[in-house]
């Protein structure tokens, strides 16, 4: 594909690709955590499933609450001990852990009971500043607090492991959302009272490429990298110099009657992934919005903010589909004017990532479906209790909200899959002028075959005319005493020689080449037949008319083919005498 790069500046990084998803370590209800069927169980926790106790009760150096019987540095198998140090490296946490000394910025953003949004500023996480953060964390929040959302931009390994204590978090939501695994599931459930939602959605979403792409036709070799049909890496969108690439939505919801909280994970900073700035920014401003202020205003239900956190997801949905229909537009133009046989991988690159997309929306529907299925156990009635106003009127806007968000889905689906048959004519329209075109030069191969035919007719043409003069020129050159007195040889010599071996010839000519009908067919008995004669059965005296017409003849019977042409013939018109003479009852109509 034809790149043009700005000389004298530095090249801009390339968006990576995602890793491959392993979802049967998605969620946990999954009994074993990144050990894979060929990967050992580990038998200290089988033998001793207290193991984990000496890790978490060695000393460390951080400040810890009263009421802290564990550090927050112990976590993950403080909590979940069967996450054995051999799972956490499958799992990419000891990557994340042994980063300690990053730098990680969080992002606070607070909605108070009235339905206002606040900015309630951004924190720098990094080793000096930890035991501060872990105890303004563990602080308590203003009364007017109602949803505290924390989006977490690079995540440091101190950061998991306060975040993980605090909240409790099962490891699966960071192993998910550093292995880009899709997963939605609720765990922690108290009925009436708290539970925990976990949501990582992968989407696409458009980005300028950072390389400059000049829209021309493809003329380099399919076997570029940038060719290989690869739906985790971005697509890049020569047109109009954009490309598609893989984003993720990574969320951890709380809700309880006491306090909800919300953890917004944003650690891939090489795949170019949404910052955790720029969600902070959308979520406050659809605070600002009147439409979902007023909903905020009549529901204390949190889980509206994570909708409108899946809303930004189907903004980049849509943003990318409109940018790849602009793209595909593009490509059947170039199929019409350029007729280049190498645009079709291109076409099959884009069929390709549209296919993964059309598993994307699936699994976009299926969240929104999740988080509509899932209702909030801290504003539901307690046992005994009246089911009161404010829940029926929340649980109407959530099924409306959710509602309009599945319509805009199966439109964005509908969409995909217009894209996908329009793709599907471009490669069929490619196919056919490509055929079209070779039709065109067999036409030219054909008309240059006849004109090199007629010449050479004119050759042989040319070579009869002079037939004559070379046979006169070659009798003349004969050395017979007839010409040339004083010769040895004749003109008698000359035939005696020359006539049997032409007889011969022709005789050896004829043995392989001669095919001589088999005279008890029907097709040899009416051959050379001046008038139709009515075929009759004679019982059983014609073969099959099935059968081939022409007899089989070995090695010596085609050495003696002339007395095998008068035999068939001599039959041939035997039989025509007989059939002549039968009676009109043995005429069958199939022969």
């Amino acid at each position: 594909m034809s790149r043009s790069v700005h000389l004298g500046q530095e090249t801009p990084s390339v968006p990576t690709k995602v890793p491959t998803p392993r979802h049967r370590h998605a969620a946990p209800s999954a009994p074993w955590p990144f050990v894979d069927i060929e990967d050992e169980v580990d038998p200290n926790r089988i033998e001793d499933p207290d193991s984990h106790l000496v890790l978490s009760a060695a000393a460390c150096d951080h400040k810890q609450t009263p009421e802290q019987e564990v550090c927050w540095c112990k976590y993950p198998q403080s909590l979940y001990p069967n996450w054995t140090p051999r799972q956490q490296k499958k799992a990419k946490l000891t990557k994340v852990l042994e980063k300690r000394m990053e730098r990680c910025t969080v992002h606070y953003l607070d909605v108070n009971k009235d339905g206002t949004f606040v900015d309630a500023g951004k924190r720098e996480v990094n080793d000096r500043t930890v035991d501060s953060h872990w105890k303004a964390i563990q602080a308590g929040r203003p009364q007017c607090v109602h949803i505290r959302a924390l989006f977490v931009e690079g995540l440091s390994g101190n950061m998991l492991q306060i975040l993980g204590t605090r909240y409790n978090l099962e490891p699966f939501f960071f192993s998910s959302t550093i292995g880009w695994i899709p997963s939605r599931h609720r765990s922690n459930v108290i009925p009436c009272e708290s539970d925990h939602i976990t949501i990582t959605l992968t989407f696409i979403k458009p980005l300028v490429n950072p390389i400059e792409v000049l829209p021309e036709a493809p003329t380099d070799s399919p076997r570029k990298k940038e060719w290989v049909i690869d739906t985790r890496a971005p697509l890049n969108l020569r047109s109009n110099n954009f490309m598609l690439l893989a984003d993720q939505l990574a969320v951890h919801m709380v809700r309880s009657r006491s306090s909800n909280t919300i953890i917004s994970l944003h650690p891939n900073e090489d795949h170019k992934s949404t910052s955790a700035k720029t969600l902070h920014s959308r979520v406050h401003a659809a605070g600002r919005s009147v439409y979902w202020g007023n909903i905020l205003k009549d529901s204390s239900d949190p889980t509206f903010v994570l909708l409108s956190l899946l809303w930004y997801a189907l903004y980049a949905w849509d943003e990318a589909l409109e940018h790849l229909y602009n793209h595909i537009c593009f490509l059947e133009t170039e199929v019409i004017l350029t007729n280049d046989m190498q645009l079709t991988h291109e076409l099959h690159v884009v069929r390709a990532h549209l296919l993964h997309f059309e598993s994307l929306l699936e699994d976009f529907r299926k969240t929104v479906e999740f988080v509509q299925g899932t209702p909030n156990p801290s504003v539901q009635p307690r046992e005994g209790e009246e089911v009161g106003e404010e829940y029926k009127r929340s649980r109407e806007i959530m099924e409306r909200e959710c509602g309009n968000m599945l319509t805009d889905i199966a439109r964005l689906e509908r969409s995909r899959d217009l894209q996908d048959k329009r793709v599907k004519n471009v490669m069929d329209l490619a196919f056919s002028m490509v055929n079209i075109e070779d039709s065109r030069r067999m036409q030219k191969l054909t008309e240059a075959a006849m004109k090199d035919s007629a010449a050479i007719k004119q050759i042989s043409y040319l070579t009869m005319a002079f037939a004559p003069a070379g046979f006169v020129a070659a009798a003349f050159g004969m050395n017979v005493t007839e010409l040339s007195p004083g010769s040895y040889g004749t003109l008698a010599h000359y035939f005696a020689t020359a006539i049997p071996f032409t007889i011969f010839t022709i005789w050896i000519i004829v043995a392989y080449q001669i095919q001589i009908r088999d005279p008890r067919s029907a097709e040899g008995l009416l051959q050379e037949e001046e008038e139709p004669v009515e075929s009759k059965d004679l019982g059983g005296l014609l073969q099959n008319p099935q059968v081939a017409a022409f007899r089989r003849m070995d090695f010596w019977e085609r050495l003696w083919w002339p007395a095998i042409l008068v035999s068939t013939m001599m039959e041939r018109k035997k039989l025509r005498q007989e059939l002549r003479k039968a009676p009109p009852s043995f005429t069958f109509d199939h022969l």
